[in-house]
């Protein structure tokens, strides 16, 4: 009983730990689970879903050196949501509400830029 009292708390703390990468990545800039991600030459666009929210970002190949980046997504019906500037690694996280309403995203890093066109409909 003691062993239980002891060693289940310390395994609850590890589990985070051996959570995937791309998870910790994933919590950092948006919530939900990945729904698309497009690779353009110099980054990629992320599109992530939950339950009502639909959430983007850009995010640069090789971070490190500043440069313009931009994150749009827009609902179907809806304005579009943007944030743009100078980053070194990613441009967001924006999100929309998207409870049954198609979105689509764009991103882009200097003169490079990824769309996805109308997706989760």
């Amino acid at each position: 009983m003691v062993v239980r009292v002891l060693v289940l708390p310390l395994l609850a703390g590890l589990v985070p730990l051996l959570a995937a990468p791309g998870a910790a990545h994933a919590a950092a800039g948006c919530s939900g689970r990945p729904a698309k991600t497009v690779e353009f030459s110099t980054g990629e666009l992320r599109v992530y879903k939950s339950r009502s929210q639909a959430c983007a970002v850009t995010v640069a190949k090789k971070p490190g050196k500043r440069r313009t980046m931009s994150v749009t997504l827009q609902a179907r019906g809806g304005r579009a949501v943007t944030d743009r500037g100078a980053y070194t690694k990613m441009a967001g996280p924006v999100t929309v509400s998207a409870l049954n309403r198609c979105v689509r995203a764009t991103g882009a890093i200097g003169k490079k830029s990824a769309s996805t066109g109308w997706i989760l409909c």
